[in-house]
């Protein structure tokens, strides 16, 4: 291959490894070209993109990165999966194709920095996706919060509760001379008009007893000589 031609694979490489968050590393041998196609659109379904790059090309690309690779990611005929993002995804894309095309081997990945072995990348394939992850870190995270929204909340509501029973009650303890009295009055009312109902009932009787009973003229008669004084 020409000066030109590898300086331009190393700068294609280059600015797919900046821009991807990670790479995955597969060995190929003796798949063919459909398998290979197959493979590139899945991949690129699932934000990924599969290219096969000389090893010493790639090494160059990755630049100061590559010191992190172990020799053994970048030799052999080797195709290079750039995962620009679910890496879940696209690690599940390759082991699931691993397991029915014998002939790509899964060696590696360097994510974020961190070296992933072939077992560990099959950990990473079945992982939940991205979105799943950040859903529920956000609940385990959001859940704690509320607890604590709540029970500050309680923490306040509670003094303020207690305010507003104590004033309730302040409000309501002058008006309660106010009851008492009218209940007194209404009580004591109609024991007043019971006693003047009955002097006038009994009183009713003492007038008409005279009436009745008084003596009759030939019965006060013979009492007269009685109150003469004697004469001397």
């Amino acid at each position: 291959m020409p000066t030109a031609q590898k300086a331009n694979v190393i700068e294609q490489t280059k600015a797919k490894y900046q821009k991807a968050a990670g790479v995955l590393f597969t060995e190929y041998r003796g798949m063919r070209v459909s398998e290979l196609q197959d493979l590139r659109k899945q991949l690129k379904a699932k934000g990924g993109e599969f290219s096969v790059v000389k090893n010493t090309l790639f090494r160059i690309a990755a630049g100061d990165d590559a010191n992190n690779l172990p020799e053994a990611m970048t030799s052999g005929p080797t195709a290079i999966a750039f995962v620009y993002e679910n890496e879940s995804d696209c690690a599940k894309v390759l082991a699931d194709f691993a397991k029915t095309h014998k002939s790509l081997v899964i060696k590696g990945g360097y994510i974020a920095g961190t070296l992933f072995d072939d077992k560990q990348v099959d950990a990473l394939a079945k992982l939940p996706p991205r979105e799943v992850l950040i859903a529920q870190v956000i609940g385990a995270v959001a859940a704690p919060i509320s607890n604590l929204v709540g029970t500050i909340e309680a923490l306040y509501a509670q003094p303020i509760r207690t305010l507003y029973a104590a004033a309730d009650k302040l409000g309501a303890e002058p008006s309660k001379p106010k009851e008492e009295a009218a209940a007194k009055e209404e009580a004591s009312e109609p024991a007043a008009a019971a006693p003047a109902e009955t002097a006038e009932q009994e009183a009713a009787p003492t007038a008409e007893a005279p009436a009745a009973d008084a003596p009759t003229p030939e019965a006060e008669a013979p009492a007269e000589p009685a109150s003469e004084t004697p004469t001397e």
